[in-house]
């Protein structure tokens, strides 16, 4: 049985969460967010917003580990301060 591409960008932001936690921390503004849009339900996105300065440096570093686990992605450049990082799974 295979999961639902839902499901597989659900436990992709998990990992995402999880290997850049530094970004994250709970008390404070964060670096990295994770959103998954599912408006379109057979073609959910994962949207990992990056904001802060040198954000293509980060967002870099997030593209490659999505690409390693199996997702496509691009990139939408707002500013040098935001980036997000648009992911999606067959």
């Amino acid at each position: 049985m295979t999961k639902e591409p839902i499901e597989v960008l659900d436990d992709l932001a998990d990992q995402v969460a999880d290997e850049f936690e530094a970004y994250r921390q709970p008390d404070e503004f964060k670096d990295v967010s994770l959103v998954i849009e599912n408006s379109d339900e057979e073609h959910p996105t994962l949207i990992v917003h990056v904001d802060r300065e040198d954000a293509e440096s980060l967002a870099d570093r997030i593209d490659e580990f999505l690409r390693e686990h199996g997702a496509r992605t691009e990139r939408e450049r707002h500013s040098a301060t935001d980036v997000r990082v648009l992911a999606t799974v067959d």
